[in-house]
């Protein structure tokens, strides 16, 4: 009986040590889950480059209502842009702005006639779309690194403009070359396609504005007192770039 108790309180001591043992054994961590990333924001500002085509229309309006006007074939258009962006916390609403300015190579001509009381004269014009300058400003609604977007603004351009009008006696030239105001409309879609990247696709319409010149032929000719030449010049771009966001407002 004795053996018994003595054998009962060894096994005791020996589990109890056992269990001291594996309490002071250091435990394994828990496996380490980082935190899930910040939700995509179209937050922040950017600026990028971009390359397309544009297709101008020209419309000379001379003396008596007479109108000669030219839809010309695709020209190059291509240039840099710089924007900022706001996208409404929990919503997929943004709004920003952006200012573009692109070169082209967008020239067309035409020839037209001028009949009056005192004559009759030939002529031609060739117009020249140098560059254009367009602050607009977006509306568009994001789903995740995607953004459908519509703009709006306002487009300064350089327009020249070459006038020959001929009779039978003389040749007479006259141009003018200023930049005006105009407008624009559009819309396009744009693709995160890395955390600091985007690239996008657009369309646009734009109006530069109007262009006045007064034309003067010697006497007893079409235009001996004057003939008013008026200009206008509207175009539709497509346009693709990419956007480099150095700020992403997180």
């Amino acid at each position: 009986m004795r053996k018994s108790s003595l054998a009962l309180l060894a096994a005791a001591i020996g589990l109890a040590t056992s269990q001291a043992s594996a309490a002071d054994l250091p435990r394994k961590a828990p496996a380490y889950i980082p935190p899930p990333p910040p939700p995509l924001t179209w937050t922040g500002c950017y600026l990028g480059v971009n390359v397309g085509g544009l297709r101008g229309r020209f419309e000379l309006e001379g003396p008596l209502g007479g109108t000669a006007s030219r839809t010309g074939d695709w020209g190059f258009a291509g240039g840099a842009q710089f924007g900022c962006d706001y996208q409404f916390a929990g919503s997929g609403f943004v709004i920003g702005f952006r200012n573009m300015f692109d070169g082209t190579t967008n020239n067309r001509s035409r020839d037209f006639t001028v009949t009056t009381a005192t004559g009759t004269a030939t002529g031609h014009a060739e117009f020249h779309n140098r560059w254009f300058d367009a602050l607009t400003g977006r509306v568009g609604y994001s789903w995740g690194p995607g953004l459908a977007y519509f703009q709006g603004g306002a487009v300064w351009s350089r327009v020249e403009a070459d006038l020959t009008v001929a009779t039978p006696a003389t040749v007479v030239v006259g141009s003018f070359s200023d930049t005006k105001t105009g407008w624009t409309i559009g819309g396009g879609f744009e693709y995160r396609f890395a955390p600091n990247w985007s690239a996008f696709i657009e369309g646009n319409y734009y109006d530069f504005g109007s262009r006045d010149r007064v034309v003067v032929t010697p006497a007893a000719t079409a235009c001996a007192a004057g003939c008013l030449f008026s200009g206008n010049t509207t175009a539709v771009s497509v346009l693709a770039g990419v956007n480099y966001r150095f700020w992403t407002g997180m």
